[in-house]
């Protein structure tokens, strides 16, 4: 600012958010030479409940609705994601269909209208649990609107979340200073029309890195007697999926563990 005045930061500023706006406004234009205006999919969590995505494509704007019209009611569980996480998942899934190199924002969601069925597992009232709608059903989402572009196959489905650790609350309510760790185990991302999956990654929604085994084993009681890939588990195909991962853990203390998976 200093350099260029604040001017000048800010017309940049909307230079790069409106480039994006327009590249994600190209990619659709193109989509629906190739496959029409009118695309949808479905994905199932493990319970059963539908996430439906339909998406309509305006070819002369380069804008798009994606109605998630059909997707199952509000759940009992934590399962249920906050509209934000839908968002989140919808631009991510623009973002990474582009074929230019631009830097996320929210440019890529100008051209786009998302429409979200009230009290559904994707729009719950305000008392529902949400805990695994972020780092779960946010995968799921993904998938769905991948499905529907034809850009990939599905992946790991969820980001497989494993805690343990030691203290907390006892059963009397009693605070014990203890420790936790929290980890996301890889899994294998989808297929596509020209290219096989790739084995043991984080995708997607799991922006993180797991830590490695070394350090794992020095810093906590615990053992990692394997972590590889699990062959054959991505599915075979003229492009293959790609397969998820072994991790057999071993603990050397009593410990509370906890995995929220599908």
């Amino acid at each position: 600012i200093g350099e260029y005045r604040l001017e000048t930061v800010q017309e940049y500023m909307y230079h790069i958010r409106n480039n994006a706006e327009q590249s994600v406004r190209n990619l659709l234009r193109d989509v629906a030479k190739r496959r029409g205006t009118k695309l949808s999919a479905r994905d199932y969590l493990d319970d059963g409940s539908p996430i439906q995505a339909q998406v309509s494509i305006d070819e002369e704007k380069g804008s798009a609705v994606i109605d998630f019209e059909g997707t199952g009611p509000e759940l009992r569980g934590n399962l249920n994601a906050p509209i934000s996480v839908v968002h989140s998942a919808v631009i991510y899934c623009m973002r990474a269909m582009l074929d230019v190199d631009i830097p996320l924002n929210a440019g890529c969601l100008v051209p786009i209208e998302i429409k979200i069925p009230e009290y559904s597992l994707l729009s719950p009232s305000h008392t529902a649990a949400v805990c695994g709608g972020n780092v779960l059903t946010s995968q799921r989402i993904v998938d769905v609107v991948l499905k529907a572009f034809n850009a990939a196959a599905a992946s790991q489905g969820c980001c497989n979340n494993l805690t343990f650790g030691q203290g907390g609350k006892d059963k009397d309510g009693v605070v014990k200073e203890g420790w936790g760790y929290y980890e996301t185990i890889a899994g294998g991302s989808g297929a596509g029309p020209g290219w096989h999956g790739t084995s043991g990654v984080h995708c997607h929604i799991t922006n993180t890195r797991i830590g490695d085994v070394e350090i794992l084993e020095r810093r906590y009681p615990v053992l990692v007697h394997e972590f590889s890939i699990r062959e054959g588990s991505g599915g075979k195909g003229k492009w293959n999926g790609g397969c998820g991962v072994v991790r057999d853990l071993e603990f050397l203390e009593e410990i509370r563990v906890s995995i929220l998976s599908e």
